[in-house]
C-alpha cells in the first residue's frame, strides 16, 4: 500500500510537470505567431535537442526511471550548450566517451541503490544479472523457481531461452535497460507477463503467439526498464 502510494506521488508530479509544460509550449507557439519570441530563442525552444532536455525533467520528477531522464537530459543538454556558448572544435568527439561514463556511473549507483538486485541478494541461477557492453550473449534457463532479475544491453544484445524455466510464485521482476542495444526472451507459454518498457527512439515487442495455454494468474513476470535507442523482443517459440 505504502509502495503504491509513492507511485500515486511520482505520477502525480510527473503529470502536473508535463501540464505545465504544455502550457508553457503553448504560449511559446502563440508568441512565436506573433513575432514576440527573438528567433535565437525560438530555434532552441523549438530544438530537438529541447525535446530530450524535456523528456529527461518529466522522467526525473516521476522517480521510477531517472536512469531514462538523466540520459535523455545529457545528450540535449550536450548538443544545446554550442547555441549558448564558444565550445572548443574537438567537443563533439567528446559526446560518446561522455555518453559511456553517464551509463556507467548510472549502472554502478543504479546497482548499489536497489538493493533487490544487489549482488548479495542474488540467488544462483533464479536471478539474472547480466551486463554485455559492445558485445553478446546466449543463455538456456533452467531455473524452477525464477525470480526475475537485471539484464543492461550497452552497444550489445543477448537471448534467453526460458522454454524450461518455471516462475516463481508471485510477482517477479525482470528489470532491462537496453541503450543502443537489446535482448530477446523466449518464454513458455503458460506465463503471465506484463511489460513496463519506456522507450526513447526505441521499442520493445511482444511477438508472442496465440496460444490456448491459459496463463497461471499466481506466477507473473513484469518486466520494466528503459529502451534508448534500442529493443527487445519477447516471443514462445
Amino acid at each position: 500500500m505504502e509502495m503504491e502510494s509513492r507511485n500515486f506521488k511520482r505520477n502525480t508530479r510527473a503529470h502536473l510537470l508535463l501540464g505545465i509544460i504544455l502550457v508553457l509550449l503553448g504560449i511559446a507557439v502563440m508568441a512565436e505567431i506573433f513575432d514576440a519570441v527573438p528567433w535565437r530563442m525560438r530555434d532552441i525552444i523549438f530544438s530537438w535537442q529541447m525535446i530530450l532536455i524535456v523528456l529527461g525533467v518529466i522522467f526525473i520528477s516521476g522517480g521510477s526511471n531517472r536512469s531514462t531522464g538523466y540520459i535523455l537530459l545529457a545528450i540535449g543538454g550536450f548538443f544545446i550548450l554550442p547555441r549558448f556558448f564558444d565550445v572548443p572544435h574537438y567537443w563533439r568527439s567528446l559526446f560518446w566517451p561522455s555518453i559511456l561514463i553517464l551509463v556507467g556511473l548510472l549502472i554502478i549507483f543504479g546497482r548499489t541503490r536497489k538493493s533487490g538486485f544487489s549482488h548479495n541478494h542474488i540467488e544462483g541461477d533464479d536471478m539474472i544479472d547480466d551486463v554485455d557492453i559492445f558485445g553478446g550473449s546466449e543463455r538456456i534457463l533452467r531455473s524452477q523457481n525464477f525470480k526475475g532479475g537485471r539484464i543492461s544491453n550497452i552497444f550489445g544484445g543477448s537471448k534467453y531461452d526460458m522454454r524450461q524455466t518455471k516462475l516463481a510464485e508471485g510477482t517477479n521482476y525482470l528489470e532491462v535497460s537496453m541503450i543502443f542495444g537489446g535482448s530477446k526472451f523466449i518464454v513458455p507459454e503458460d506465463w503471465d507477463i506484463k511489460i513496463e518498457v519506456t522507450t526513447i527512439f526505441g521499442g520493445f515487442s511482444d511477438k508472442r503467439q496465440r496460444s490456448i495455454v491459459v496463463p497461471d494468474s499466481s506466477r507473473r513476470l513484469v518486466i520494466k526498464g528503459d529502451a534508448i535507442f534500442g529493443g527487445g523482443e519477447l516471443t514462445n517459440i
